[in-house]
């Protein structure tokens, strides 16, 4: 992809993971970069990286997700500093596990809040600037595998119930709003190497985790952030031109093989 100076890329949980390389790949390609997330040093980071890497302009903010007037009021100072967004990577999200009989109701809440919640007042915010721009856009939700599958580890109600809420959100705005330019999918990353990755993982039990995973996913091994970031690109470009209401499953091969082994 070529490096474009007019696309102004909006990246929630862009200070670390997977929204991270989103946004410096974006910023090699010339994008002017807004960077969200609660972690408002790593947001600062990270735009101070992305103008390093080639971005036109870039602006990090501290933002929690699941306030709906800090998100509101975020995107107008990005707007004002980048001019207006032609496309969203919404990856701001967490993972509180546990068995449903045990979740205690507050981690649900949390979860469904800043995975669910929050990429939906994300969307709704960069969606009306995309219509009173009228240039249109494409938007892209990072969902999951456990949206369609259950985890054989278990304990990922809350998770999985987020993320499938995700694929369903963006199959709605994808019909609802084709009509004005603006285009809405999800990426689907496997197992990568990010913070949230280990995130219900104590030290001591990573190198079996580890293992474990590596076994269970077809190519053997986590992804990169950069990996599934390079498919987010892609459907934040122009080259997807005709791809709306769909999931780019960037996993390994995990959805594509059966559990069962003899």
């Amino acid at each position: 992809m070529t490096a474009n100076r007019d696309q102004v890329i909006i990246v929630t949980g862009g200070g670390s993971g997977i929204g991270r390389a989103v946004a410096l790949l974006a910023a090699e390609r010339g994008a002017r970069i807004g960077i969200l997330d609660r972690d408002a040093g790593a947001s600062r980071a990270a735009a101070a990286d992305a103008l390093g890497r080639g971005a036109a302009a870039a602006a990090g903010l501290g933002c929690d997700v699941t306030a709906e007037r800090q998100v509101a009021e975020a995107l107008a100072v990005l707007e004002a500093d980048l001019g207006s967004p032609t496309g969203l990577f919404a990856a701001a999200g967490l993972d509180i596990g546990g068995f449903a009989h045990e979740l205690r109701l507050d981690s649900w809440q949390q979860v469904i809040a800043t995975n669910l919640t929050g990429t939906f007042l994300s969307c709704r915010a960069v969606i009306r600037a995309m219509l009173a721009s009228g240039h249109g856009g494409s938007v892209v939700c990072c969902s999951s595998p456990a949206a369609f599958v259950g985890f054989a580890a278990g304990a990922a109600s809350a998770y999985s119930a987020s993320k499938g809420g995700i694929s369903a959100l963006v199959r709605s705005l994808a019909v609802d709003y084709a009509r004005y330019g603006i285009r809405v999918n999800a990426l689907v990353p496997g197992p990568t190497e990010t913070p949230l990755m280990w995130a219900n993982v104590s030290e001591a039990d990573r190198p079996a985790m580890l293992a474990a995973l590596q076994a269970e996913v077809p190519l053997g091994r986590l992804a990169d952030p950069d990996e599934p970031a390079r498919a987010a690109l892609w459907l934040l470009s122009p080259e997807s031109s005709y791809v709306t209401g769909s999931h780019l499953v960037c996993d390994g091969g995990v959805l594509a093989k059966a559990s069962i082994s003899v």
